[in-house]
């Protein structure tokens, strides 16, 4: 009876760390919900505070029990709008450049905390945030709610342009500040598990 128990035992093990291998290789991937996803953005000047909003193009993030991620948020540059049709003109044309760089790409590589698979959950989401034709590295703090299968995030960063090297917009009436704040509300579902992260 021993030497059976013997014989036995190791192969158990073998299986036992085989499926844990497994299960810490595998990853969660959501696919970001672009009708429900709002791209925000603040920008203060002397007189007033200005809002205005980008549309997503599409989104999609995976992300593994060591916090190692990957995907992509893509923004259409040439959605941003603010509510005035000339200021939008200067941020497009002379800002953005809107029409030579026409996506603005937030580039996931690693979570900050554990993603709760239901209720409330606060994350860092570290990452690189292409913008105007070069990339810079961000953390975007994120409270989530899990509820269902459904995951909803809202996060804000700031994005100093000028010092990435764009055009302050500022005249000789108006200034405005050479930072700006983007948040981000987005609804994103789970698409499939799996170990594959050939991505």
């Amino acid at each position: 009876m021993m030497e059976r128990m013997s014989a036995i035992l190791p192969r158990l093990l073998l299986v036992a760390l085989a499926g844990t291998a497994v299960a810490s290789a595998q990853d969660t991937v959501l696919q970001i919900d672009a009708s429900q996803t709002k791209v925000e953005f603040t920008l203060g000047d002397v007189l007033h505070t200005v809002h205005g909003s980008f549309a997503l193009k599409r989104g999609d993030l995976r992300f593994d029990n060591s916090g190692r991620a990957s995907g992509e948020l893509v923004v259409d540059a040439a959605s941003g709008q603010s509510g005035s049709a000339a200021r939008d003109r200067r941020m497009h044309a002379n800002v953005l450049e809107s029409a030579r760089y026409p996506e603005i790409v937030l580039r996931p590589s690693r979570v900050e905390g554990r993603v709760a698979a239901q209720g409330p959950s606060q994350v860092i989401l570290h990452g690189m945030f292409e913008i105007h034709g070069q990339s810079h590295e961000v953390a975007l703090p994120l409270e989530i709610e899990a509820n269902g299968g459904q995951y909803t995030a809202t996060g804000s960063f700031p994005v100093p342009y000028v010092k990435w090297g764009m055009k302050n917009p500022s005249t000789l009436f108006l200034r405005v500040n050479e930072t700006v704040m983007i948040t981000i509300h987005t609804v994103a579902h789970p698409v499939t598990a799996t170990a594959d992260r050939s991505r």
